[in-house]
């Protein structure tokens, strides 16, 4: 990732059983950059660290916050690497990325390797990651500090989204808890 887009960047590798149960790429790609935040909290990477835990894949894989015991479409070996500034997930199966749709807990395979994956956010931001919602609180005079996420209200799923939304920076943990228990509400519809 070119360093003009990242606004963080993670310490030093923390946690080497992490790192050996990780494919090949995602391993050597984390031993060079070991996760950051870019293009202004649009797309964060996450690392392996056991600070701050809002960076931590371990957390997020394994821990107390595993993305697969939150959301159903997820499987324990799917790898949740990465998150945008909605708190949707990117995801490793089978060294092809894969994105997670949060609000309605719907995986789609992009059909990208990470490297592919990596190369498309630099190419064009904007659009490959649907930051128009990040770049309108940004314009309001808003700012996603390290560990936030955007939380949209109402979710871009109902129809009252049409009508309009308001956008506010919250913890990252407090805006996934409110999409999986979202998601397992708009599913049981």
């Amino acid at each position: 990732m070119n360093d003009e887009f990242v606004v963080y960047k993670g310490s030093g590798i923390s946690d080497l059983k992490i790192l050996e149960k990780l494919p090949e790429s995602l391993r050597n790609f984390l031993q060079k950059t070991n996760g950051f935040i870019a293009f202004d909290g649009g797309l964060h990477i996450r690392g392996i660290v056991d600070s701050p835990d809002w960076h931590s894949l371990q957390k997020v894989w394994f821990g107390d916050f595993s993305m697969h015991t939150m959301f159903s479409s997820l499987k324990e070996s799917d790898i949740p690497f990465g998150q945008d500034c909605l708190g949707d997930q990117y995801v490793l199966r089978d060294e092809t990325v894969w994105q997670l749709s949060s609000e309605t807990d719907e995986l789609e395979n992009l059909r990208l390797s990470l490297e592919n994956f990596l190369t498309k956010t630099e190419e064009n931001p904007v659009d490959f990651l649907s930051l128009q919602p990040l770049l309108k609180f940004m314009k309001e005079g808003g700012k996603l500090e390290k560990g936030q996420l955007l939380s949209v209200y109402p979710p871009f799923c109902t129809k009252e989204s049409a009508e309009g939304i308001s956008l506010k920076a919250i913890p990252l943990f407090d805006r996934l808890s409110f999409l999986a228990d979202f998601a397992r509400q708009v599913n049981g519809l």
